[in-house]
């Protein structure tokens, strides 16, 4: 065994056996012992821990890790915390917060870095977990606590405070913050981590810095402080005077719609959803995180609503008298920037564990989980169903919308290049059910929203609270990490592949297969668009050279994306047309190993308009005729924006 200090038992002063470690060795043997539990299936809440080392880890965490590595190697058991080295500290947080997505967040992982660049690199990461409120604990170091060798590399010197360092960005990225200036804080800033990562209103990053000199230093620490400990997720159930108020208003209702959001899905209440709606006849509109919440060929499921999304929904969301959000945050591209719902009389019915949701637009709000409101609501409604006209309507505009998918996904060239909707299409249709698709920034989430035909719950992988460029291939392991009998599609533009694509290395070396599909469309396509209609030309969203008179507008770059990626040790394809594309894809299903699948489309071929708005302000003022047309609509879209879609006490 390698150890560089006794862990026998001793005893302090209340006669309470301790152990001997370092503050890193304890954080280690603390989250191998931390379970979570709901509806009786218990499960370690660690999957492992992501690291990078430095000066300011390598002698305290890294240290750990590789005692209790070594340790299980040489007793034949699995390490109680196992390690996996990443290539970029932001791209670790994506893959343990996508870990956690897939694992309905009741698993993470742990992340550390070291001092400085190490440790901010992680902020995005930060960002991106709160804002999606999925888990993950991050472990900064931070600098010397004892300041004997201030300033030290790398440390933030203000002449106004002596006691923050870059670690403080944290705070506001992160759902709970901590530093361990002394072993004796550790234990409650690691049982406070867990409080918030268990729970499923406050969860997102935990931080918890511990400065380079604490890791390393020794403790007795009290041996009930890493006895296993379990951690029971509830489901809070609904009080019967919100249940008998939703139910009120529902009644009342002859063109309901449910919004359903990745709470649905967290809370695993898509059986209990799947009955409500066929029961009652209330059609599904999904946001990015709850799609897939009913398969897209449920009778009920009208497929995504809002700024990207179908047709159906959002011509249901604008005659709509009750909306029912479940799981819901209604961010703006759910509401369409506030102009989905445009019925003078509509209700809204919030189901949410979070209070912060449950009010929003005004609506009745049933705070409780998900899957016990439903059941609740079910009882409630008894024979409540909308009628049989509403019903018709529903099943004619899902067909139309579903038609229109159909003529996208149709090629009447196979040997012809494929734009990006014929690209969604192929790996849609080639896909297996339970694969996953995984994407997060572009027009890839936009197109995917409409587009994909979610066959399965967890089929549909997109990061959409903070749409982080880069988080596609990290995402991506942190997927097929959690689910391994699933094939992950990660479907990925240049511009967004450019950012991270280094994790493809750490994909390589542990062995995970994912399948990326990489679209070369030399630019940022979904911000070209963007740019366009808001007049200003698709200016600065090419990849060219600079012309003669010095604007980015002459030649395409001569970048070979599929030779970088062959050099980061996977297999790479390059394909022009359907029947390419389909021999690569079933090649790859069929590989043991990573395949990377490059295809040049078109970017100026767009998907099927939602007939819907985002607000994104245009200049009210221009000498381009460009912008002042834009402006004009922008407009007459803010002239229906409702900023508050209904009353309180409605």
């Amino acid at each position: 065994m390698v150890s560089t200090a006794p862990i026998s038992a001793s005893k302090n002063d209340n006669a309470e056996p301790t152990v001997h470690l370092t503050v890193s060795q304890a954080v280690v043997k603390f989250l191998a012992n931390q379970f979570v539990e709901r509806d009786g299936v218990r499960a370690k809440f660690f999957a492992g821990a992501f690291g990078i080392f430095g000066h300011g880890n390598v002698a305290g965490l890294g240290q750990a890790l590789l005692q209790a590595e070594i340790d299980a190697v040489e007793s034949g058991t699995e390490p109680e915390l196992p390690y996996v080295l990443g290539r970029n500290e932001q791209a670790m947080v994506h893959s343990a917060v996508a870990y956690a997505r897939q694992k309905d967040r009741l698993q993470s992982w742990a992340v550390t870095a070291s001092v400085g660049p190490g440790s901010t690199n992680m902020l995005t990461g930060a960002a991106l977990a709160t804002i999606n409120r999925l888990p993950v604990l991050l472990l900064p170091a931070d600098t010397f606590a004892t300041r004997a060798s201030a300033p030290v590399l790398q440390e933030l010197e203000l002449p106004s405070s002596g006691d923050v360092t870059v670690n403080d960005a944290f705070k506001p990225l992160s759902r709970y913050f901590d530093r361990v200036w002394r072993p004796e804080q550790l234990p409650s800033a690691l049982l406070g981590a867990m409080r918030v990562l268990t729970d499923p209103v406050e969860t997102g990053a935990a931080t918890v810095a511990i400065p380079q000199d604490v890791q390393a230093e020794a403790f007795d620490w009290p041996e009930s402080f890493f006895a296993p400990r379990t951690w029971h997720v509830a489901r809070p159930v609904p009080e019967k005077s919100a249940v008998e108020r939703a139910a009120a208003v529902i009644r009342s209702a002859r063109k309901p719609l449910i919004v359903a959001g990745g709470g649905v899905i967290y809370s695993r209440a898509t059986d209990a959803l799947a009955s409500f709606c066929a029961a009652t006849g209330i059609p599904v509109g999904q946001s990015q995180a709850g799609k897939g919440s009913l398969p897209y060929d449920h009778p009920q499921s009208v497929g995504a609503v809002g700024s990207t999304g179908t047709t159906a929904a959002n011509a249901l969301a604008t005659d709509a008298d009750v909306v029912i959000g479940i799981g819901t945050r209604y961010s703006d591209f759910t509401t369409a920037s506030r102009t989905a719902f445009t019925n003078p009389d509509v209700k809204f019915v919030n189901i949410n564990v979070a209070s912060i949701d449950s009010v929003k637009q005004g609506g009745v709000s049933v705070l409780a989980d998900a899957r016990e409101a439903l059941d609740a609501l079910a009882e409630a409604l008894g024979d409540f169903s909308v009628s049989d006209d509403y019903r018709s309507r529903v099943a004619e505009l899902a067909q139309q919308w579903d038609d229109t998918v159909t003529s996208v996904y149709n090629i009447e060239d196979s040997s012809a290049p494929l734009n990006q909707n014929q690209v969604i299409g192929l790996a849609n249709t080639l896909s297996d059910p339970r694969d996953v698709v995984v994407c997060a920034a572009g027009s890839m989430p936009g197109d995917l929203h409409k587009l994909w035909r979610t066959r399965d719950t967890k089929g549909y992988h997109v990061e959409y609270g903070f749409s982080c460029m880069g988080y596609e291939v990290a995402g991506g392991i942190g997927a097929k990490m959690a689910e391994p009998d699933r094939d992950v599609f990660i479907l990925v533009g240049d511009g967004s592949y450019l950012m991270m694509a280094t994790e493809l290395v750490t994909a390589v070396q542990e062995g995970v297969k994912v399948i990326m599909i990489l679209v070369q469309n030399h630019g940022f396509a979904s911000i070209g668009s963007l740019s366009e209609s808001l007049g200003s030309q698709r200016f600065g969203t090419d990849y060219r050279y600079r012309g003669e008179d010095g604007r980015l507008d002459g030649g395409i770059l001569p970048v070979d994306l599929a030779a970088n990626a062959a050099s980061l040790g996977v297999d790479v394809v390059r394909v022009n047309n359907g029947n390419e594309f389909t021999d690569a894809v079933k090649a790859a299903k069929a590989s043991e190993t990573s395949t990377v699948i490059h295809v040049e489309t078109d970017p100026l071929i767009a998907a099927p308009d939602s007939e819907s708005w985002w607000d994104v302000p245009v200049s009210a003022t221009s000498t381009l005729e460009s912008t002042t047309t834009a402006y004009e609509t922008y407009q007459k879209w803010k002239k229906i924006q409702r900023p508050f879609l209904r009353p309180s006490g409605q």
